[in-house]
């Protein structure tokens, strides 16, 4: 006997499948279509900065793998949080980008009480990019020439030797805490809006030292502007074989990241991340680009974008130990 019950739900499961199969066919085409338009893949520091040269050095061998450009944009302020908040509430659609660095995604969770994204539910991690050790430096005009006569200066008169940093909360700032701690003196914190204005006043002689990466410094080491006094990794830095590791200098800390990775809106395709991630790879140990990056002193760093968050939730949790053990405050 015919179930007129039947028939109806069968019929309606039918139109109901029908209705979706168009949706499930555009989804799938717009994944194996990716990218048709441009990248936009953004950078939370000012033109010039190491993460700008690093997405500029690589935008265009990304692109060519994928089969689309990448537009390489500055968006500075606020210690990365401009750019970071922009990306977060993007469409997660793989064409805006991040090149994001350890101080937005592990370090401002930890110094911001009003942060205006969650480093851990609003991103997608795409891939690792590189990672770049730090110097401690000195103005060529100041009396210090060694890190024990910085120690020895510190001690006599607290907070009259002055630091410059790339902002409050960046690395530049964290790091000089951190050996400050480490060698248990209090020093003076003098903040500008980016790592050459900074290094730019350590060479002018308004400010004392400085927290620097390497690859940043190194051409005013080697011009004689600034005395390199420590390294802040556990080996020596080939192009200053003689400058001490902190550990070597007496102050036991651990080394400060500098990574940076590409991350995205929460919610991309994990196909998308996939042709991503690969792109990206690809770029990092291309020759000639691995050797520049190298030359620079970025570490290109291989891996997955599960490897690179548990890596970042790994630094917030030791920095952020730090930071509150400290008391670190941002202005």
């Amino acid at each position: 006997m015919f179930n007129l019950r039947k028939a109806s739900q069968a019929y309606c499961f039918g139109a109901a499948l029908i209705s979706v199969l168009p949706l499930l066919s555009s989804a799938a085409h717009a994944q194996s279509a990716y990218p048709d338009r441009p990248i936009r893949l953004i950078v939370p520091q000012s033109a010039g900065s190491g993460g700008d040269v690093v997405a500029r050095l690589l935008s265009e061998k990304i692109g060519a793998a994928l089969g689309a450009s990448v537009v390489v944009e500055n968006k500075p302020g606020a210690n990365g949080i401009v750019a970071t908040s922009y990306v977060a509430k993007s469409a997660p659609d793989g064409y805006t980008l991040l090149l994001a660095g350890v101080s937005q995604m592990s370090f401002n969770p930890k110094l911001y009480k009003n942060l205006p994204y969650d480093a851990g539910k609003d991103f997608t991690y795409v891939a690792p990019v590189v990672d770049t050790p730090f110097v401690l430096v000195a103005g060529k005009s100041s009396p210090f020439k060694t890190l024990a006569q910085l120690v020895a200066a510190a001690k006599a008169s607290p907070d009259s030797v002055t630091y410059a940093s790339a902002g409050a909360g960046n690395s530049t700032h964290l790091s000089t805490e951190m050996i400050a701690a480490g060698a248990n003196i209090k020093l003076k914190h003098v903040p500008y809006k980016g790592s050459g204005p900074a290094l730019n006043a350590v060479i002018g002689g308004q400010v004392d030292i400085m927290t620097s990466v390497l690859g940043s410094a190194l051409p005013q080491i080697q011009g004689g502007n600034v005395v390199p006094l420590a390294v802040l990794a556990s080996e020596h830095a080939s192009d200053l074989p003689n400058v001490p590791t902190l550990k070597e200098a007496g102050i036991q800390a651990p080394s400060m990241p500098g990574w940076f990775a590409v991350v995205g809106p929460a919610g991309m395709d994990a196909a998308v991340v996939g042709k991503l991630n690969s792109a990206i790879q690809a770029a990092i140990t291309e020759p000639a680009i691995n050797k520049r990056l190298k030359d620079l002193y970025f570490i290109p760093l291989q891996g997955t974008a599960e490897q690179m968050r548990a890596r970042a939730d790994e630094d917030a949790k030791v920095w952020g130990d730090f930071i509150a053990r400290t008391g670190v405050q941002v202005d």
